[in-house]
């Protein structure tokens, strides 16, 4: 029994113990006791009794309104039995209803009975680790097989624990109580990108799950594109974005992860053979040399097909531009239902792309009918959601995913849909997550609409001093400054941290935070005297606090080094560099990009100091495993050889610097967009060499 119930039951019994004893008055009637002493002092007992009793009856209301309101939000919010109640996994009989995906139906096999299942390699280790308390995630391509295999495994080890599967994001606070309450119990989270972020699943929220006494597990599904995207943090992020992005990292660390291919294995293709009496087995064993088992079931590759043959003269190139429409929506940050008009509004321009009418596009009815039909998985290509904003309609995750694998997860959409899905936000995080991708993307003007919304929805939805609002307003701030407008920055810096300070106190992380960013600001704006003495009294709050080796310590250690380097104090910015990545070295390792931060920032103190043979030696070292851990194009890979591209030029290997610049420009170009402020950068470096050169 959690400690809220108990709390519920001990007021209860002193409401019940207090009612008892005022009923004095009954007892000294019904045993004719007429002594005055007695009478006089059971009168005053009874009245005394009757005001703490009428107390104790509020608040034991209080708390059962609370129970009862938080009961509506969760039986609201998650996966119940037509009675209403949560149900135990056993019951649970159909793995669609947990975010399978429905298989292809052929004439010869079973009506309405999800197909055999495959045994997978990882079944005997995630069953195992379901034997623990923990956090179980399965990661994978769209269609890999993830939730089936994790339905598999929760049916077969915990029939009896409570399921608790919030719809979304909004039902996942009711779900984690409830969940901190139940003895055994299984939180489930399908799709774990929904649930992440601020006001999400974090590390402190998976601790109250699993402390304590009972079996309590968390388990969980992410696409392969997502969790790239999740943990590829912004290459120039100042503190708070770095802080946000490392507490979603946090999170997927407490996970037991396990990694499903989509194509299967030897083995389970073995295994496969004793499936081989369901048609639908058979039919995908025939394609598993092309696709995996499960993508084949879900009718991934048939819709793929639908899509692309939908653009045909005269077949349905309206309803495909309206799936093109919801795929980018999707991949915007719009992660909830997008409306209706939305998708109708971005899929114009994607028509008109493809040849407008020279396609003899069908009606909007038409597309709408086509796009949400069922094909012979059951599955569409749209698909509506009852009691969405905007009768709203979710996408086929196999096709975002295509296109997220195909273009990348820095990749940007068109304008005109970040325009549309900033006109038709309906919940805060959507707006958050819209403003992070553009963000992300140095599309600093939408993120600041973006993070706008958000702040206002949530200081309607909360509160103004919430700290969920509280992260929107810094975020907000955040963008601010990127966009130059400094002032106002630091003013919104300013009055954040003052209600953290008011409400958090001095070393509450959150105000570490506030403290920290303010200083980046000071010293944006000139004040690098006041920046320096701020970071270097964060760092100090941090180093006792946290500890010197915490990831926080080490940011306060890295913009404090960097801050010193900007006043000119390139020795003592050369010794704390190179200590701090000594730091990282040992405790994140080699490969970790922070680390990686580390050596770039030190090379950097190194040119700037003249050793320029040091530096060149240092930044070619980090190219090499930059390109080995990040890759070519990763947008931190770029930075290392810009950096390389300026000590080339302060040798004056002109033309070694010029070759680089060109190359860094032109993917930054292409993978980032011409108003990029690193891009903006590239133009302006390459034209100093150009000119060095006596070139135009």
């Amino acid at each position: 029994m959690g400690y809220s119930r108990q709390r519920e039951h001990r007021v209860l019994i002193i409401v019940i113990t207090l009612a008892v004893l005022g009923a004095g008055s009954a007892v000294i009637a019904a045993f004719k006791i007429s002594s005055p002493w007695v009478i006089g002092g059971g009168v005053v007992m009874v009245a005394a009794v009757a005001a703490v009793s009428e107390l104790w009856r509020e608040r034991y209301r209080r708390i059962a309104a609370r129970r009862d309101e938080s009961m509506l939000k969760l039986e609201d919010g998650c996966l119940v039995l037509p009675d209403g109640r949560l149900p135990k996994v056993g019951q649970i009989d159909d793995p669609v209803r947990l975010g399978v995906h429905p298989a292809i139906f052929l004439s010869m096999a079973p009506d309405g009975d999800p197909p055999l299942y495959v045994p997978r390699d990882v079944d005997e280790q995630v069953r195992g680790q379901l034997a623990n308390t923990g956090f179980v995630l399965l990661v994978g391509d769209s269609t890999a097989g993830k939730s089936r295999t994790a339905y598999e495994a929760v049916r077969a080890t915990l029939p009896e624990h409570v399921l608790i599967a919030p719809h979304d994001r909004t039902a996942l606070p009711a779900a984690i109580e409830y969940t901190v309450r139940e003895s055994r119990a299984v939180l489930w989270l399908s799709d774990l990108e929904h649930y992440l972020g601020t006001g999400g699943l974090t590390r402190e929220r998976i601790a109250r799950i699993t402390a304590g006494k009972g079996h309590r597990v968390i388990v969980a599904t992410l696409r392969s594109a997502e969790q790239a995207r999740l943990t590829n943090p912004s290459e120039d992020a100042d503190d708070t974005t770095r802080s946000v992005g490392r507490q979603v990292r946090e999170t997927l660390e407490q996970a037991r992860t396990f990694r499903l291919e989509r194509l299967f294995t030897a083995g389970e293709l073995e295994g496969a053979v004793a499936c081989l009496q369901d048609p639908r087995i058979s039919s995908a064993v025939r394609q598993a040399a092309d696709f995996g088992i499960a993508e084949y079931l879900a009718s991934g590759p048939e819709l793929v097909r639908d899509v692309e043959d939908g653009w045909d003269v005269g077949v349905n190139p309206r309803g495909a531009a309206l799936v093109s429409a919801a795929i980018d929506c999707r991949r915007a940050g719009y992660t909830g239902p997008a409306p209706r008009a939305l998708i109708e509004e971005a899929h114009f321009a994607y028509l008109e792309a493809k040849g407008g009418e020279r396609l003899r596009p069908e009606s909007l009815q038409e597309a709408w009918a086509w796009a949400i039909r069922p094909r012979r998985a059951t599955t569409a290509l749209l698909s509506p959601v009852a009691n969405a904003p905007g009768a709203g309609v979710t996408v086929f995750d196999y096709l975002v995913d295509r296109r997220q694998k195909t273009e990348g997860p820095l990749a940007q959409v068109d304008e005109p849909v970040i325009l549309a899905a900033l006109a038709h936000i309906h919940r805060s995080e959507d707006a958050e997550q819209i403003a992070a991708t553009a963000e992300r993307q140095g599309r600093f003007r939408h993120a600041e609409t973006a993070y706008r919304i958000a702040w206002n929805l949530r200081q309607r939805e909360l509160s103004e001093e919430h700290p969920d609002t509280l992260i929107s307003w810094n975020n907000l701030a955040v963008v601010l400054r990127r966009l130059g407008r400094l002032e106002e920055a630091e003013a919104g810096f300013w009055d954040i941290l003052a209600i953290r300070r008011r409400i958090l106190g001095e070393e509450h992380p959150h105000t570490l935070t506030s403290r920290n960013d303010l200083a980046g600001v000071l010293k944006e704006v000139g004040r690098s005297i006041e920046s320096e003495a701020e970071h270097r009294a964060v760092l100090e709050v941090r180093r006792r606090v946290l500890g010197r080796e915490h990831p926080d310590t080490l940011i306060s250690w890295n913009d404090w080094a960097s801050v010193l380097k900007d006043l000119g104090r390139l020795e003592q910015a050369e010794v704390e560099h190179r200590a701090e990545l000594e730091v990282c070295r040992r405790v994140l390792g080699e490969e970790h990009l922070w680390t990686l931060f580390g050596r770039n920032n030190w090379a950097n103190v190194l040119r700037h100091l003249g050793r320029l043979e040091e530096a060149e030696a240092e930044f070619r070292d980090l190219l090499e495993v930059d390109h080995r851990v990040l890759g070519e194009e990763h947008p931190f890979t770029l930075i290392s050889r810009n950096n390389l591209a300026l000590v080339l030029g302060g040798m004056g290997r002109l033309e070694e610097a010029e070759v680089e610049h060109r190359a860094v420009l032109e993917l930054r170009r292409r993978i980032l967009g011409e108003e990029h402020p690193h891009t903006l950068t590239s133009i302006s470096n390459l034209a100093l060499v150009l000119r060095a050169q006596g070139g135009s």
